[in-house]
């Protein structure tokens, strides 16, 4: 554990990318800002100078702290910080994440890890070479509820798992065509679907997360549904795990109704759970005899997963949740370098990420084989 004199230590913090107008960036620089475990004192924001410029006025950086490339202020800076996060199309992350890392900053980076196992392979290769510190967030897991459920699961009172049903629909891209402004980037596929790195990568983390099993075989069935002609918008995943474990997934972009729907039930023998992201103050618990117990911040069976921003009654969300892993990557980071590593359950770094990339372009050859494919190393996290 990291020692008390320094629970209370405020890192400096940069940003690659995330501006303002980036509902990712302010959803970082907000979360980050909680818990005062960080301070953002630079960044390069945008290429837009205009994005830029406001983005630093917003957040009160001074005008020396503020670049507008990328390479300039990893040279010029990397002495001056804690850690820098990446939110940069996907596409664009293996490159500045393998250069911080060369430059001994540590990263925190926004999910997808990266888009091809090939981006991956490199930033594990560099990991390797620097011995640096990577922390990929997968931000859904900071829901209290969901570490409740965790020690449910670990504790056995669930039993032995049998499946889950997974889903996260929106209707980003069956909206109206004015309502729709998605970046272009999010319009291409390539190895593996956008669609995937987008919100499958969540749920095959939430998976991980819950149940701590390997994924052993996976198919696929993708669709097409919206404006947008050559993408995947639509998406189902039946996947199995080891211990005959088996998942059901279902991600969209086309799902009219539907704005950000995560949901899941995870079945055991002797009960079975269910959380949904619209009331995530909420955890329900099936028993065999027909009785259902809820648990809320205020009568949670581990008040040590709680933490008190707001008194219950008063909803935590997303941001919060967010908050959460902050603070968590703050202690990790802080125990990775006196130790060279960290022992949080809750920071996952280049091994967990890959695990579900990889899991990804399997479904993405059982939908184009249209069979299932079965996943070679399957590790866990």
């Amino acid at each position: 554990m990291t020692p008390p004199s320094d629970q209370h230590k405020t890192l400096k913090l940069g940003f690659i990318g995330g501006s303002l107008t980036s509902a990712v960036g302010y959803a970082h620089w907000t979360a980050s800002q909680l818990d005062s475990r960080w301070a953002v004192v630079s960044g390069c924001f945008s290429r837009d100078e205009q994005k830029n410029q406001a983005t630093a006025q917003a957040w009160k950086i001074q005008d020396h702290k503020l670049y507008s490339n990328w390479k300039d202020y990893i040279l010029h800076e990397k002495h001056n910080l804690d850690a820098i996060v990446v939110l940069t199309p996907t596409p664009e992350h293996h490159e500045i994440v393998c250069a911080l890392l060369d430059a001994g900053i540590a990263v925190i980076c926004e999910k997808a890890m990266v888009a091809t196992l090939k981006q991956s392979k490199k930033i594990k290769d560099t990991l390797l070479r620097t011995k640096g510190f990577l922390a990929v967030t997968f931000n859904y897991s900071g829901y209290p509820m969901l570490r409740v459920l965790r020690h449910h699961v670990q504790e056995g009172s669930l039993g032995t798992l049998k499946q889950i049903q997974i889903e996260m629909p929106s209707d980003g891209f069956i909206q109206p065509e004015e309502k729709m402004r998605p970046q272009k980037w999010r319009l291409i596929d390539g190895e593996i679907p956008t669609l995937l790195l987008d919100l499958a990568v969540h749920v095959q983390h939430l998976t991980s997360f819950l149940t701590e099993l390997a994924p052993v075989s996976v198919n696929a069935d993708f669709h097409n549904d919206s404006i947008f002609n050559g993408i995947v918008d639509d998406a189902y995943m039946w996947v199995k795990y080891e211990n005959d474990f088996r998942a059901s997934i279902w991600v969209s972009k086309s799902a009219l109704g539907h704005r950000n729907g995560l949901r899941l039930r995870l079945f055991g023998d002797a009960a079975s759970a269910e959380w949904f992201q619209e009331e995530p103050e909420r955890l329900h618990i099936f028993n065999k005899d027909s009785s259902r117990l809820t648990y809320d911040r205020g009568n949670c069976l581990y008040p040590n997963e709680i933490r008190e921003r707001f008194k219950p009654g008063h909803p935590t969300g997303f941001i919060e949740a967010f908050g959460n892993l902050y603070a968590d990557i703050a202690d990790a980071l802080l125990e990775f370098r006196k130790k060279g590593c960290h022992t949080s359950p809750y920071v996952y770094g280049w091994e967990h990420a890959n695990n579900g990339l990889e899991l990804l372009a399997s479904a993405s050859q059982s939908n184009q084989d249209k069979t299932w494919i079965n996943l070679s190393g399957g590790e866990k996290r």
